[in-house]
């Protein structure tokens, strides 16, 4: 989530807002953006990471009842950026 965060940060922050005739180039060069994903790309250390997350309720009933284990479930309505 902070790597996200800090991503959208980094690349609004490169953005030159300011008017211009002409479009700006060389906002994000193609080396910039590889290093940049490089450094956000998934770190496997995060705890997060290493729930075997599934994306189907039904697979996650089936394999929580042969377990013995409770499911978690996180829904959302509304906006995707919002969260209305």
């Amino acid at each position: 989530m902070y790597r996200l965060a800090l991503m959208i940060a980094l690349v609004i922050g490169s953005l030159d807002l300011s008017p211009a005739k002409d479009p700006p180039l060389g906002l994000l060069t193609p080396e910039d953006f590889l290093t940049l994903h490089t450094d956000l790309a998934k770190c496997p250390e995060e705890p997060w990471r290493t729930i075997p997350w599934k994306t189907s309720v039904v697979e996650g009933q089936r394999i929580a009842a042969v377990e013995g284990k409770p499911i978690f479930i996180w829904a959302m309505d509304g906006h995707p950026l919002g969260c209305t």
